[in-house]
C-alpha cells in the first residue's frame, strides 16, 4: 500500500505563504491626491480654472494674458483674493529646463496657492 507523503507539501506551501505575507506590503503602491474637503461656502461653478503655461522661449501666460516672471507672485496673488478654490494648472514645453519650472512652481507656492497641477499628454501607445 503506497500512501502520498504531504509532508514536503505542506512546507513548501508554508514557506510560500511567508514569502507572500512578507512582500505584499511591499507591492501595495499609491499616489498621493488632495482629495476635495466640503466647505460652508456656496461654490460658484461659473469660475473657470487658471491655467499657467510656459512655452518654449519661457514666456508664461495665465490663461492668454502674459505674465513677467517678476510679476508672476503678485499677479496671483491679486488673483486668488477673490476666489475660493486656490488651485492652478501648469502646463510646460518639454523643451523648458527643469530648473525655470521649478522656479514658477517657487513663485506659485510663495503666492500661497493650495493646489497645483500639472498638465501633460497621454503616453502615445505602440502599435
Amino acid at each position: 500500500m503506497a500512501d502520498i507523503n504531504v509532508t514536503p507539501l505542506v512546507d513548501v506551501v508554508l514557506v510560500l505563504l511567508i514569502i507572500f505575507m512578507v512582500t505584499a506590503p511591499m507591492l501595495q503602491m499609491g499616489i498621493d491626491v488632495n482629495l476635495p474637503r466640503v466647505k460652508a461656502k456656496s461654490i460658484d461653478v461659473a469660475e473657470e480654472k487658471l491655467i499657467l503655461t510656459i512655452t518654449p522661449a519661457k514666456d508664461i501666460f495665465i490663461n492668454k494674458n502674459k505674465i513677467p516672471m517678476r510679476d508672476l507672485r503678485t499677479k496671483l496673488e491679486s488673483i486668488f483674493t477673490s476666489r475660493i478654490d486656490r488651485e492652478i494648472f501648469m502646463r510646460a514645453d518639454k523643451t523648458i529646463p527643469y530648473g525655470f519650472v521649478v522656479e514658477v512652481m517657487s513663485e506659485i507656492r510663495k503666492a500661497g496657492v493650495d493646489k497645483l497641477g500639472m498638465i501633460t499628454e497621454p503616453p502615445e501607445e505602440v502599435k
